[in-house]
C-alpha cells in the first residue's frame, strides 16, 4: 500500500504524525500490510521536506515528492500520479483520523469495495471538534451542495480515503480541482466510473494548526463546488453505491478537507 500525505508548511505537526504512523505499523495487531508513505511537499517554505526525509526507515519507507501548484487537491493528485501499488490512499498531515482506519479500509477493499472512506457522519463514528454557529451553518450548506455531485456520501471531507490503485490513478488524472473541494470531485468521478464506495466510522480528533481559513478558503470551496457540478453534468452517470446512507451528523466548516 502507498499512502499520500499532502503537506504545506507542516513542520510542526508532521513529525508527530509520521512517528505515530510508524509506531502504529509496528504495533498493529491487524496490519494493513507493507506501507510506503509519500509526503507531497506542497510548495512549503519551512522544513517540511527535510522532516519527511528524516522519517524514512526500513519499517516505514518515506518518499518526498515536490508539488509547486498550491492546493490540497493538486498535492494529492501529484502524489497519486507517483504511485504504483494496488492499494493507495491519502491522509491528512495532522493525523486527525485514528490509524485503525488503515486496516479497516484495506479489509473493505478486500471484501469488494473500490473506495473506502473514513466518515464522521455514520453510526459508530467518534469525533472531537470545534463548534461555532458560522462553521456549522457553512458546513451544512456545503454538505447540501455536495449531494448533487456525490450523492449518498454522508461525509465527503474527512481526510482519510483508500482506493483500488488503478481506479485512483484513473480518477485523479481526470480531476481539475486543486483546492479543498477536490474530495467531492474525486468521489463524484469515481461514482461515474461505477465505483463501489463504502463509508466506515472514523475516530477523529480535531488537531490545532490547520491552514484552512474559513472566511477565505470556505468561499473558494463553494465556488469550486459549482465548477465541479457544471463539469460533471456533462459526464454520463453509472452510479452504483454500496455504502449505507445515514443522515449526516454535525460537521463544521473548519473541517472542509483540512490540510
Amino acid at each position: 500500500m502507498q499512502l499520500i500525505v499532502p503537506a504545506f508548511n507542516e513542520e510542526a505537526r508532521l513529525p508527530r504524525t509520521l512517528a505515530t504512523l510508524r509506531a502504529h505499523l509496528l504495533a498493529a495487531e491487524q496490519s494493513a500490510g507493507p506501507l510506503e508513505v509519500i509526503v507531497v511537499d506542497n510548495a512549503s517554505t519551512d522544513a517540511t521536506a527535510d522532516i519527511a526525509r528524516a522519517a524514512h526507515s526500513l519499517a516505514m519507507p518515506v518518499r518526498v515528492v515536490r508539488c509547486d501548484t498550491r492546493g490540497k487537491g493538486a498535492a494529492v493528485r501529484a502524489g497519486i500520479a507517483r504511485t504504483t501499488s494496488d492499494v493507495v490512499g491519502f491522509m491528512d498531515a495532522d493525523g486527525a483520523t485514528h490509524l485503525d482506519a488503515l486496516a479497516e479500509a484495506v479489509r473493505l477493499l478486500a471484501a469488494g469495495a473500490d473506495v473506502a472512506i473514513a466518515s464522521r457522519a455514520v453510526a459508530g463514528s467518534v469525533t472531537t471538534e470545534r463548534h461555532t454557529k458560522v462553521r456549522s451553518w457553512g458546513a451544512a450548506w456545503y454538505r447540501r451542495c455536495t449531494r448533487e455531485i456525490a450523492p449518498g456520501i454522508a461525509d465527503t471531507q474527512c481526510g482519510f480515503k483508500v482506493f483500488r490503485g488503478d481506479l485512483a490513478r484513473q480518477v485523479f488524472a481526470e480531476t481539475r480541482s486543486d483546492g479543498f473541494s477536490f474530495d467531492v470531485e474525486v468521489l463524484g468521478r469515481a461514482q461515474r466510473h461505477g465505483a463501489r464506495i463504502v463509508e466506515f466510522p472514523a475516530v477523529w480528533d480535531d488537531v490545532p494548526g490547520s491552514t484552512f481559513l474559513p472566511m477565505w478558503h470556505g468561499a473558494a470551496a463553494f465556488w469550486e463546488l459549482s465548477r465541479i457540478a457544471r463539469q460533471l453534468r456533462r459526464t454520463p452517470e453509472t452510479i452504483r453505491l454500496v455504502a449505507p446512507r445515514p443522515e449526516p451528523g454535525p460537521l463544521v466548516l473548519d473541517h472542509i478537507a483540512e490540510v
